[in-house]
Order: structure tokens, then C-alpha cells, then sequence
């Protein structure tokens, strides 16, 4: 241990020296533990025994290894850098120690097996990357195997790669196409085991997964031509085609597990049309967004057409194989001289031409909010709409919510707008309504929740849900990050402040992003046609 301390204050030492200024210093303490720490292990195949460590890890500045096998001196390698040891035929744990900088240390067990028997029950899966192009992922599960080298069949690369048996490992190609991969399973013995497949080499031409989700918007700062998230331009044709079929290029709507999404397949251009005589005036948005992914277009030229003064084009280059979240200022367009106010066609041209393909989702125009939907609520804004969403009706459709004058302008109470949610006859137990934030919650306000409610009874429960609303969803397609809180009203017919204190809930954690309001009114009792009030949604401490 004193060694370690005297190369550390070394190192330190040298870096004080080399750094000009104090904000130069690296602080040590700060310095997180070694990460992901392992070893590729491989013997020789002679029957020697002669195991080769090659540990890697993250953060590491020195390695320590333990053979597991009695050797009390353990052997320390640098990054990089390996070691050899010699065991007798068996299965041992190793060690593999990691240390930092500053000390900090990350040990793992792995099992080192030497055995002088030929690698048997050689399973290997082969399989295309889902996510990345041409890349291919090989595991390879023998018994008495300690490694094995995959051979990739690839012109001008012909060295294996090793990985330790059970363990996968990946290979990316130049081109897709056929290979042979030859899998080689070794253990202590001379004689090994192999696996050869004619394997299939794929382009990535799909996206797995959905592309982010649009924020919450005010309907007056967004203009939608194509999203689940707002309202869309109604009779918008989002496949006119403009002649392109004939040059083999074509169009479909893309469903990933219920998204949808617009898919232009060999796309020269393509577009989308407004419904006839339709224009939309955008000269009051800032920006054009789209989420665009892609497995083989190098760039996207994004044309705007007005009726008056007729296209001018941005080009955007794209990332292959994942989702490229693009945001063009509308100035981009204006300032070549194009008029906004009567766009009725959007088009798009793919780099190389008429070659790749490209999904495209959440194709909208918008600008900076004047105001934001957030808590503090009072429902007095002129600016700000108030989209409550009802739900739970006796045929689980929704129930009544509005913005609506104060029925009660007394006591603790006399706001002009308050919101109303009826729960009619039948309407489920867990009736309720819900409000979409613009922004998340902002908890060093507070972590309690306070509202003004104004309930017919005595005694009715109000239970207050906040939602992270693109967390995973559950089986109902309701999102999975959630906390709820209740608190009863004791007084009918009149405004009370009830309080919300969302630390007594095991489920709240302040770092998590609620941008989502619900109230159950009454919860937990069925519908009987009565209504309740709610005004002045904050926060305390």
C-alpha cells in the first residue's frame, strides 16, 4: 500500500508541475471507481496450461490479478498490457482488481477453466446486429472450453478475434454481403473444436425503436402536419407520389409496434400536399422540426413550396442508424426569398439519388412559447389553453371537464376561472381528468402540491396522480413513472385548500420529469352526477 501511495503522490506531484493555473488540477477525490472490469483469458494448446490474462476496464491506471490457484503473489499489469500463468488442470476463480488514480479499487471473480480435453457440445449463435449496419454479433458455448477465435471471412482480415467461452463479441464489415465465419473453441488441449457458417451479412434497414417524443405544446405555438403528438392538418396526402413511382421509388406508412411513422423507400423526391386549395401560414413560426432515421441516405434536402413564390431548399446531412432529431429555422427559407404564408407542399430529396430509404415522424412548425403551461395554475390566463382530458364515463369514454366562471366567488375563493370535472351517473371509481404540462415540475419550489377544491360533500377523496408521460407505458398504455398522493375534503359546498405532500408517497422521486396533472374526484366511489371544482394549483414547502 505504501508503494501505491508513493507512485500516486508521483503522478500528482508531475501534474501540479506540468499545469499553469490551479483550475488546471485534476481532482482526484472526484474520480469515480474502476468500471467494467474483465479479463480475456486464453490458453496455449499443448497441454502446458498457460493461461494469458488480458484484463480491461474502465478508469483503471493498474491492474492486480489473483490466480485462484494457491499462488499467494499476486501479478500487476499495466493497461495494455498481459500476464502469463501456468495452472494445473482444473477450474479456478481469479480475481481481476482494478484501481484508479486515486486509489479506488473494482475487483471481479471470473472462472478460469484448464482443462486437457478437447472443447465438446459446440453451440454458436450467428446473428445481425438489429441496430448497426453489417455488424454481426457471434457466442460461442463449448464444455471444457476456456476461449474461442472467430475467423470473419472478411478479404484482407485475417486474424481472429478471441473472445472468452459464453461470452459474445462483435465484428463490423466493410461491405454486406456473403461470408464464411469459422468459429474456433480451444481449451488446454491440442486438438480444438470448430463451427464454419455461410452467413448472410444484412443492412440495417428499419428502425427499432420510436423517435423521441415531441414536448408539450400550446395549439397556438405548433402547426402539425404529421404527428401522434398534435393535432395534424386535416386532408393533408402524405404520399402524392409527383411522378416517382415510375423511377422505382415508392411509400407506405411504417407501424413500429403501434407507431407509425412515413417510410419513403428509394427516395428521388418525394412529398406532401396540403388538401386541395389549402395553404397554411407558417410566418409566425420559427421553426420546421422532423425527426428523420436512416440506414443509407447521406443528406435530406427539405423543400418548403408556397402558391406565390415557389420552393427553396435546406439540406441537412444524416447520421446513418439512428434517429436525427432536425430543427431548420424558417428564416432559413424566407431568407431566399420564400414566402411562407401560403405553404401547401413540403418535399424531400434523398442523397444519393434514388437509392436509400427514410423513415420521417413528428413533422411539425412551431415557435417559442409566450407563456408556458406549468404549475403555478390558476386558469385566469388569456393566452394559455387549459386541454383537460376527462376520462372513466360509465362506457370508459370521457367525462365533462371545462374552464369555467367561478360558481362560487366566496370564502377563500373569489378567482374568476376555476375548472369543473362532473362525474355523471355510473361513471367509474376512478373517474378523472388530466392536464399536459409544457414544461416538468420544477421541485426546489416544493414537494408538496396544494389546490383549491370545491366538493358537494363532506368526506370525498381527491386523489392527485402526476405522471412522467414518456415513461415506459404499462399494459393499459398508461406511463409506468407515477405518484400518487390523496387528501380528503372536509367541508361540502364550499372552497378548501387541501394539501398534497408528495414525499409521503414511496413511489416520488423529485428528479424524476412530472409533466403531467390528474385529479380523481371522489375516488374510488362511482359516479352520481355531481360536480367538483378545482382552482390554484401550486406549489409549497
Amino acid at each position: 500500500m505504501k508503494n501505491i501511495k508513493y507512485i500516486t503522490s508521483l503522478i500528482v506531484a508531475a501534474l501540479v508541475f506540468s499545469c499553469s493555473t490551479e483550475n488546471d488540477l485534476i481532482d482526484l477525490d472526484s474520480l469515480a471507481a474502476p468500471s467494467n472490469i474483465s479479463a480475456l483469458t486464453t490458453v496455449t494448446q499443448d497441454n502446458t496450461g498457460k493461461v494469458t490474462f488480458l484484463p480491461k476496464g474502465e478508469g483503471v491506471t493498474r491492474y492486480e490479478i489473483l490466480f485462484g490457484d494457491g499462488t499467494i503473489a499476486p501479478a500487476y499489469v499495466g493497461p495494455g498490457e498481459s500476464v502469463e500463468h501456468t495452472y494445473k488442470e482444473g477450474v479456478y476463480d481469479a480475481k481481476i482488481i482494478g484501481t484508479t488514480l486515486n486509489g479506488k479499487k473494482t475487483e471481479v471473480t471470473q472462472k478460469v477453466v484448464v482443462s486437457f480435453r478437447a472443447p465438446e457440445n459446440l453451440v454458436v449463435t450467428i446473428e445481425n446486429d438489429l441496430a448497426v449496419s453489417k455488424k454481426v454479433n457471434v457466442k460461442a458455448t463449448a464444455d471444457f472450453a476456456l476461449f474461442y477465435d472467430v475467423y470473419f471471412g472478411e478479404t484482407g482480415k485475417p486474424d481472429p478475434i478471441s473472445a472468452n467461452n459464453g461470452e459474445s463479441l462483435s465484428y463490423t464489415y466493410q461491405n454486406a454481403g456473403v461470408y464464411t465465419i469459422r468459429v474456433v473453441s480451444k481449451s488446454a488441449a491440442v486438438k480444438t473444436t470448430e463451427f464454419t457458417q455461410v452467413f448472410t451479412v444484412t443492412v440495417v434497414n428499419k428502425p427499432f425503436t420510436s423517435a423521441p417524443t415531441p414536448p408539450n405544446r400550446q395549439a397556438g405555438d405548433v402547426i402539425s402536419i404529421y404527428s401522434a403528438k398534435y393535432t395534424d392538418v386535416a386532408g393533408t396526402n402524405y404520399f402524392p407520389d409527383w411522378g416517382q413511382g415510375g423511377q422505382g421509388s415508392a411509400w407506405a406508412e411504417f407501424d413500429l409496434n403501434g407507431d407509425k411513422m412515413l417510410n419513403y423507400i428509394k427516395l428521388s423526391y418525394q412529398g406532401i400536399a396540403l388538401a386541395d386549395d389549402k395553404t397554411i401560414d407558417v410566418s409566425g413560426m420559427e421553426f420546421i422540426h422532423m425527426d428523420v432515421w436512416t440506414a443509407d441516405l447521406q443528406k435530406l434536402e427539405t423543400s418548403l413550396i408556397s402558391k406565390t413564390s415557389g420552393e427553396k431548399p435546406v439540406v441537412k446531412d444524416l447520421v446513418a442508424n439512428q434517429w436525427n432529431s432536425i430543427d431548420i429555422p424558417i428564416s432559413a427559407f424566407t431568407s431566399q426569398g420564400l414566402t411562407v404564408a401560403d405553404i401547401f407542399q413540403l418535399k424531400f430529396v434523398g442523397t444519393p439519388w434514388a437509392t436509400g430509404s427514410v423513415f420521417i415522424d413528428n413533422i411539425y412548425f412551431y415557435k417559442a412559447p409566450a407563456a408556458l403551461l406549468q404549475i403555478p395554475i390558476d386558469f385566469e390566463s388569456t393566452t394559455l389553453t387549459y386541454p383537460w382530458a376527462g376520462f372513466g364515463a360509465s362506457d370508459f369514454g370521457p367525462i365533462p371537464v371545462s374552464v369555467v366562471a367561478n360558481p362560487d366567488k366566496t370564502g377563500n375563493n373569489v378567482s374568476n376561472k376555476v375548472v369543473k370535472i362532473e362525474k355523471p351517473t355510473g361513471a367509474q371509481v376512478w373517474a378523472g381528468a388530466s392536464l399536459d404540462l409544457d414544461s416538468k415540475v420544477d421541485f426546489t419550489k416544493g414537494t408538496k402540491v396544494k389546490i383549491n377544491v370545491w366538493s358537494p360533500k363532506a368526506g370525498a377523496k381527491i386523489l392527485l396522480k402526476m405522471e412522467v408521460s414518456t415513461s415506459p407505458k404499462d399494459g393499459n398504455g398508461n406511463p409506468t413513472v407515477f405518484v400518487e398522493v390523496e387528501a380528503t375534503a372536509t367541508v361540502a359546498n364550499s372552497w378548501q385548500v387541501l394539501t398534497f405532500d408528495l414525499t409521503t408517497s414511496s413511489a416520488f422521486n423529485s428528479a424524476n420529469a412530472y409533466d403531467r396533472v390528474i385529479l380523481f374526484p371522489d375516488f374510488g366511489v362511482a359516479g352520481s352526477g355531481t360536480s367538483y371544482y378545482f382552482d390554484d394549483i401550486k406549489q409549497s414547502n
